[in-house]
């Protein structure tokens, strides 16, 4: 069997117009209108004057969505092709939302698609899928980021109605979402991924109450798009519950391995990007007589980060290729791999470009410090670091057994012996002939 890393020509001719296209349309965007404000805003004269043209560009080339299916307007790209793909939409901030696939609202877009009804999907999925509105993902909760066992959010079926009681955290974009997908408790006699349900709550409902918005630590006090939120008793349709009661942890599953493995698959792309500019400040910059790249401890950094990203992109490219075989359940060893070394590499080599950049680099006149950010928040992102660790290490151990002897399998002096027994005939031709 033969290994093949090429790219099929008419695949690699869409990716080389992807690649001109985000240099020449997407990255002037991230200049002129900056982050999420712009992105997330549907209402911004932007989005109908720039965006929407942009957009039919993209669907004219047959590039929309395409992690969705074709009955929901995609290509039904599997996740190879999409590593390929995101990793160049990777480079810019509003590159995603030309393609019909920006976070959050592709991973909502996904499980809306698999357990809305058509009602649901009419009412949410289609206007999400045009690019006419954002939505927002509401499940961390103050008191319980990463451990879903003490959440608090209740909702309470009454009559025709769930009433949804209770606080949510870091609930991004929830400013300029028109929904938000919120997990609450509504079984609190059970376990929690058995005791947890989904529903669609419009963000006009009444009682919905943004205590305040939270921004990333280069961002003013007050600004920022995570919000920190109350539901004081918000009533919904029971309609508008989402899959079935109880089923919120296998909905998130759904929803989380992909955007796991998109996340890492853009962090190639911007892993690039600061690869790109390390090596063009080593070939621009003067000092001590000689320039930067002739330095050996800067080259000690160019190379590093040329071969973190080189692992990290075939780590990433085989996760999406196990899962095009086996499908993302099966793959959760390879996607716990890819998000643990996500936040690794992307902060390293954004750590090595500011150091290469000096004072510049720290600044808000170059995008590595924010870029630096970006990656640490990675490492929280749909779960922390540590807890898919935690996964990694079970798979390892999960077949492995005891020592039967209470000597490693390994130790020498026991194989030697069984080596020994095993080929006892010829070691004593070998004696007699010593």
């Amino acid at each position: 069997m033969a290994i093949d890393f090429s790219v099929e020509p008419e695949f690699q001719e869409q990716l080389d117009w992807i690649r001109e296209f985000v240099d020449t349309e997407a990255v002037p965007l991230d200049l002129a209108f900056g982050g999420e404000a712009g992105i997330y805003d549907k209402s911004h004269p932007v989005h109908a004057e720039v965006i929407r043209p942009l957009q039919e560009k993209v669907k004219d080339r047959g590039l929309w969505a395409c992690h969705l299916g074709a009955d929901l307007g995609g290509l039904g790209y599997g996740q190879t092709k999409l590593a390929l793909m995101n990793e160049i939409l990777g480079r810019s901030g509003w590159a995603s939302s030309l393609f019909g696939c920006q976070a959050p609202d592709s991973g909502n877009a996904e499980i809306i698609a698999h357990y809305g009804t058509e009602a649901q999907k009419e009412m949410y999925l289609a206007p999400l899928l045009d690019g006419k509105i954002s939505s927002c993902y509401s499940m961390t909760e103050p008191q319980g980021g990463a451990d879903p066992n003490v959440f608090t959010c209740r909702a309470t079926r009454e009559g025709d109605e769930w009433v949804i009681d209770g606080e949510k955290w870091f609930s991004s974009n929830l400013r300029w979402a028109k929904f938000a997908i919120v997990m609450a408790v509504s079984n609190p006699d059970v376990p929690i991924y058995q005791g947890a349900s989904m529903f669609l709550v419009p963000t006009d409902s009444p009682g919905l109450e943004i205590l305040r918005h939270t921004g990333m630590a280069h961002e003013p006090v007050g600004h920022g798009g995570h919000a920190y939120v109350r539901y004081n008793k918000v009533r919904v349709p029971k309609e508008n519950l989402l899959g079935g009661e109880g089923q919120a942890f296998k909905i998130a599953q759904t929803r989380l391995g992909g955007g796991r493995l998109h996340h890492a698959m853009r962090t190639v792309g911007s892993v690039r990007r600061l690869l790109d500019m390390m090596a063009e400040r080593a070939v621009s910059r003067e000092t001590k007589g000689s320039l930067l790249a002739d330095k050996q401890g800067v080259q000690e950094m160019l190379g590093r980060t040329w071969l973190d990203l080189q692992q990290f992109r075939l780590l990433v490219l085989h996760a999406a290729w196990t899962v095009d075989q086996v499908g993302g359940a099966a793959a959760r060893a390879e996607i716990a791999a890819v998000k643990v070394a996500t936040p690794q590499v992307y902060t390293d080599a954004a750590y090595r470009c500011m150091r290469l950049h000096g004072a510049l680099g720290i600044s808000n006149e170059m995008p590595i410090a924010g870029m630096w950010l970006g990656g640490a928040a990675l490492g929280l992102a749909d779960g922390p670091t540590e807890v898919h660790m935690t996964t990694l290490a079970k798979h390892v151990l999960k077949n492995v057994e005891a020592s039967k002897t209470g000597w490693p399998s390994e130790h020498l002096p026991e194989r030697r012996e069984a080596a020994r027994k095993r080929f006892a005939h010829l070691l004593e031709h070998e004696v007699g002939n010593a």
